[in-house]
């Protein structure tokens, strides 16, 4: 008996097929591209990077696993998002998928939407401010921008919904997901609600709402032929990518926290109720009667592959990241006096400013390239270390931290985040991330798994202590200063 996961990430798409024990027998992925044809957008092709890629990597799967189709019992999907896709009337995409708070061209319509319905009734009926995370906005930019697409709309998908769509001929969402689609969710009823903002978008045009590990539907003939599963096998409703980063590592239960080191930073800590604070986001759990509160940057991962193809055209693509991991080694804490604002795409949680920008600071004649991916690196990691204070002053847990995903990697980054934010950090055995998350929920979904099942599966291999370091604390100080210090400015830049 066994499961497939697979998960469709900003710059890539990862698969697994696991037996009931965790048992991993075989893995696949494949690399696709972010979109960003203006300033402030970021977009995928709904067919070409999310369906494509299930469906390659499927096939991988189960011809290095050498099994029968028929004997994976359920499949599970998750990918990036809240995303914003216009299907038509046949399941069609209208235009490329709007990715989650890394776009931010709904700024003018975050701010009428908050205007109209007001901040304060926002979050009682949301748990949300809206930001760029927002899909409620991003519709609205829709109907404003692109009347002609928004007029053929016939339902809005976000990445997940898309896939168990074409998987099984249904629109589902999870309430985790839902959530993000502020002002159109209310976390309170745990319902759709058009009461806030009615002329957003038709009632009839959103997925149907479940949990996490429900059963969506089953393959269809089509989606058998095109990704090589059996027809008939069930498919659960799937969740977000950073939702299912946070189940493999183990993240289960109020007080655990998970961060995921991946094209952006994203956190998840699982709390005893709802938290409301707008500098971070709220959503119900993957199951009843759970919660969670999340933070995010827009760009971690994605920075550095940028500072890659800038600055390391001269280094070997697969093994430059290596190298700059050395040189950046070389660099003394503190980037020999360089401060970095990770802000190349605005910045999300906590200071939801969509319009900061990138900045390296302190630059002079004796600074070379080592120095500058560190401060980089350490940059994310001031910014990681905000989120955290915004965390800590909410009165949640920080004691330790499950870190997963790409970064966890660099060593360099990974000690300067527990060092400049002040939190332990443990690392699995396995770091596969969000499709080894999927595997195990589609495991719960049809009774093979129990929750703590997850911790047999994938147990803590390594700790990372913080260490204190005056140079840290002082440029943190810094770090926050600048942002504040050169707000007017960057807003201006336009």
């Amino acid at each position: 008996m066994y499961t497939l996961g697979i998960d469709i990430g900003t710059f890539e798409s990862k698969g697994v097929i696991a037996d009931a024990t965790g048992n991993i027998l075989s893995t696949a992925a494949k690399p696709h591209e972010m979109i960003v044809p203006h300033p402030g957008w970021a977009e995928h092709r709904a067919e070409e990077d999310w369906w494509q890629d299930f469906c390659a990597i499927s096939h991988q799967l189960i011809a290095d696993a050498r099994i029968d189709p028929s004997d994976i019992k359920c499949v599970a999907a998750s990918a990036i998002g809240p995303c914003m896709l216009p299907l038509d009337d046949q399941g069609k995409p209208l235009m490329n998928a709007v990715l989650y708070g890394v776009d931010t061209r709904a700024g003018a319509e975050i701010e009428s939407l908050t205007k109209s319905i007001g901040a304060e009734n926002i979050m009682l009926t949301c748990g949300n401010a809206l930001t760029s995370q927002s899909v409620g906005p991003k519709i609205l930019w829709l109907k404003n921008n692109r009347p002609e697409i928004y007029a053929k709309t016939a339902k809005i998908a976000s990445s997940t919904t898309y896939l168990v769509h074409q998987l099984t001929g249904e629109y589902v969402i999870d309430h985790y997901t839902a959530a993000n689609f502020s002002p159109l969710y209310d976390v309170n009823q745990q319902d759709w609600t058009h009461t806030l903002a009615p002329g957003i978008i038709a009632p009839e045009t959103l997925p149907r709402l479940l949990w996490s590990t429900e059963i969506a539907g089953s393959i269809t003939s089509d989606s058998a032929r095109e990704t090589g599963l059996a027809i008939g096998t069930p498919v659960i409703c799937g969740t977000i990518d950073a939702a299912a980063e946070a189940v493999s590592v183990g993240v289960q239960k109020p007080g655990e926290m998970m961060m995921m080191y991946g094209s952006t930073i994203f956190i998840i800590a699982l709390t005893d109720g709802r938290v409301n604070d707008p500098r971070l986001w709220y959503a119900p759990w993957l199951f009843p009667g759970q919660h969670a509160s999340m933070a995010g940057l827009s760009t971690s991962g994605t920075l550095t592959h940028w500072f890659r193809d800038q600055f390391a055209r001269d280094l070997p693509r697969e093994t430059a990241f290596d190298a700059l991991t050395s040189e950046a080694t070389a660099s003394p804490k503190g980037a020999n006096g360089l401060l970095v604002l990770p802000y190349f795409m605005g910045e999300r949680t906590p200071i939801h400013d969509p319009h900061a920008k990138g900045t390296f600071f302190g630059l002079n004649l004796t600074h070379n390239r080592g120095d500058m991916f560190r401060a980089l690196l350490e940059g994310i990691a001031n910014g990681t270390a905000h989120v955290i204070e915004a965390f800590r002053e909410t009165g949640q847990e920080t004691a330790g931290i499950r870190a997963v995903g790409g970064g966890v990697k660099n060593s360099v980054w990974l000690q300067a985040t527990s060092d400049i934010a002040k939190v332990p950090q443990v690392i699995s055995e396995h770091s596969i991330g969000a499709s080894y998350g999927d595997a195990f929920l589609a495991s719960l979904a049809i009774g093979v798994a129990k929750p703590g099942d997850i911790l047999k599966w994938n147990p803590a291999k390594t700790r990372i202590q913080p260490h204190s370091h005056p140079v840290y604390d002082h440029q943190y100080e810094l770090f926050k200063r600048l942002h504040t210090q050169t707000r007017d400015i960057a807003h201006a830049l336009g």
